[in-house]
């Protein structure tokens, strides 16, 4: 019993001791500023409406994206989108729902295909700057969606995926 307790000892003494000479060897002076800054309130309120100015923005500029681009690039792009979604008339359900015809429809609509409860609850109809918006980044603007798709950043993607969506539809929007 006394081996035991006198090993033990040992051991804490020993590791303490290593600890100790490890830090004189490589001794870290403290940083002056901390490298992890905490943003005031103030800071992340106005942060956060430039983030919407900017989002607002973008989506008063899509309509003149559309000028820039087609729905040829559009279908290019939407190949990032065909994994989960199908935009063929008559288009089953994927792992996303089919989304031919969507511009103009109610978010969450299809009766056979199983939504999230927040994109049910958005219920907002698929305009231009909705679907925009939306495209920015998915989880940011529908908060609790399951769609996990990253989202396009470049904004004549955005539109020429929208041209690509509209073109695909019995009654398209119009493009003004």
């Amino acid at each position: 019993m006394n081996k035991i307790v006198v090993s033990i000892v040992l051991v804490v003494i020993l590791v303490l001791g290593i600890n100790k000479i490890t830090d004189v060897i490589f001794y870290v002076e403290k940083p002056e500023k901390s490298a992890y800054q905490v943003a005031s309130v103030t800071t992340v309120a106005s942060t956060t409406s430039a983030e919407t100015s900017s989002v607002s923005s973008e989506s008063v500029n899509i309509m003149a994206l559309f000028a820039s681009t087609n729905a040829a690039e559009g279908a290019k792009i939407f190949k990032k989108c065909a994994a989960c979604h199908s935009i063929t008339e008559g288009g089953g359900n994927k792992i996303g729902p089919a989304l031919w015809g969507v511009l103009g429809r109610k978010a969450g609509s299809i009766s056979d295909y199983k939504y999230s409860k927040a994109m049910t609850a958005h219920g907002k109809p698929w305009t231009f700057d909705e679907m925009n918006s939306f495209l920015i980044k998915p989880k940011d603007w529908i908060k609790g969606t399951k769609m996990s798709f990253a989202g396009l950043k470049s904004a004549k993607d955005r539109a020429a995926v929208i041209i690509f969506m509209n073109k695909n539809t019995d009654s398209p929007l119009p493009l003004q």
